[in-house]
C-alpha cells in the first residue's frame, strides 16, 4: 500500500524572519502557530502543509508522505524493513509537533529523511489567504510535487517504485535527464532531475485561478533576483508556471491548470519534447544548457507540439465558435 500524497514539507532555514513575508506575501499562504524556533504555514484546511524550522541549514528536512490509516503506515514500515531499510517509530512529541495522530520515519538511498503519517489534524478556523487569491488546489492530491537534483538516478527510481509502490509517470533525457512519479491522480508528486549534484530543486503549489499565478508574477518582478524561472508551460502535466527563490536556497513553482491522470491506467512515455511547451527559462542553468533548452522549445513550436488546457467547473467560460486543432485531435474535423 503506497502512499496517498505529499501530505507537508519540513523546511530547513537559517532563521525564520525572511519566510513570513515571502510565503504569505509572495505565494499566498497563511501564517499558522510560531514559535521561536518554527513556523506553521497553512494552504488548506489543515493546521499545516509546510512547517519551517529555524536549524541553520537549508533544503527540505523532511517529506511527509500521508498513508490512509495506521494499518497503511504499518505496512510500508513492514515494506521498508524487508528491504533492510531502518524504520523508527517517531515519538508522541514529534508527532504533535507534525500534527498528525502517528507517523514512521525512513531514509531513502540518499540519506533523505522520509516521514509517513496518517491523521492529520484540521485547524479549527478557515483557511485564510496570505494575499488576496483563491486558494490552493490540495485535498486528496497533496500539497503539490517536489522535484530534487541528484548526481545521476541510481538506485532512487528502484526504491521509490519497487519499495514505495510510486509508479512511473514521465521522463526524458534532454534538457537534463527527469523522472517523473505519481501516488494520486496528480501527475506526479516526487521528481528528480540528474543534474550532476544533490539538492533541492522546486515545490510546485497549484493555485485554482490562473490570475493568481499572473498576480504572482507581478509580484515577484518588483523584487530583482526572486524570480528563478520564467513564465512557461510544461509538457507533461500541462501546468503554466513560474517559479520563485526562497529564503531556504530551494524554488516555489507558482502553477496552475495541472493535469489529471488515472493512477490505475497511465502509461509512462519517453517525453522527447522535454519539459517545457514554451517558456521557462532557467536562470539556474548554465549558458550551455538554457541555449539548449531554448533550442528544445523552439523544435516544439516548428513541430506544432500543442497541449490542451486544464480548467475545472466553475473556472472557464466556453466561447462560441471552433477550434481546428481541437477538432483535429477529437475526430470532429471535416
Amino acid at each position: 500500500m503506497r502512499p496517498q500524497s505529499l501530505g507537508y514539507l519540513i523546511v530547513n532555514a537559517k532563521n525564520l524572519d525572511d519566510w513570513p513575508r515571502y510565503a504569505t506575501e509572495q505565494i499566498g499562504m497563511q501564517a499558522g502557530e510560531r514559535t521561536s524556533k518554527t513556523l506553521a504555514l497553512r494552504m488548506d484546511d489543515r493546521k499545516q502543509r509546510l512547517c519551517v524550522e529555524a536549524n541553520g541549514g537549508e533544503g527540505i528536512g523532511a517529506f511527509g508522505w500521508e498513508m490512509a490509516d495506521a494499518d497503511a503506515m504499518r505496512a510500508v514500515a513492514t515494506r521498508l524493513e524487508a528491504a533492510g531499510v531502518a524504520v523508527t517509530h517517531g515519538p508522541r512529541a514529534l508527532a504533535d509537533e507534525r500534527r498528525v495522530k502517528e507517523l514512521v520515519i525512513a531514509h531513502d538511498p540518499l540519506g533523505q529523511r522520509l516521514e509517513f503519517f496518517h491523521g492529520a489534524e484540521t485547524a479549527p478556523d478557515d483557511f485564510r489567504t496570505g494575499r488576496e487569491h483563491s486558494g490552493f488546489r490540495t485535498g486528496p492530491l497533496g500539497v503539490g510535487h517536489v522535484v530534487i537534483t541528484v548526481e545521476s538516478a541510481g538506485d532512487l527510481l528502484a526504491f521509490y517504485k519497487d519499495v514505495l509502490g510510486f509508479s512511473l509517470s514521465d521522463y526524458y533525457y534532454e534538457p537534463f535527464e527527469a523522472y517523473f512519479l505519481h501516488v494520486n491522480p496528480r501527475h506526479h508528486s516526487f521528481a528528480f532531475i540528474a543534474t550532476g549534484k544533490r539538492g533541492y530543486h522546486h515545490v510546485m503549489m497549484e493555485h485554482w485561478s490562473f490570475d493568481d499565478v499572473g498576480q504572482g508574477l507581478d509580484l515577484a518582478l518588483r523584487e530583482e533576483g526572486l524570480i528563478g524561472v520564467t513564465l512557461g508551460r510544461h509538457c507533461a502535466d500541462y501546468v503554466t508556471s513560474f517559479y520563485t527563490n526562497t529564503p531556504s536556497a530551494f524554488m516555489i513553482e507558482h502553477g496552475w491548470g495541472g493535469a489529471n491522470i488515472d493512477p490505475e491506467t497511465w502509461v509512462a512515455t519517453h517525453r522527447k519534447e522535454g519539459p517545457s511547451l514554451w517558456g521557462h527559462e532557467r536562470l539556474w542553468m548554465s549558458a550551455e544548457g538554457r541555449a539548449n533548452a531554448r533550442k528544445i522549445a523552439v523544435n516544439n513550436a516548428s513541430n506544432g507540439v500543442r497541449k490542451p488546457v486544464q480548467v475545472i467547473e466553475g473556472n472557464y467560460r466556453l466561447n462560441p465558435g471552433v477550434c481546428p486543432w481541437w477538432d483535429s485531435l477529437t475526430g470532429k474535423a471535416r
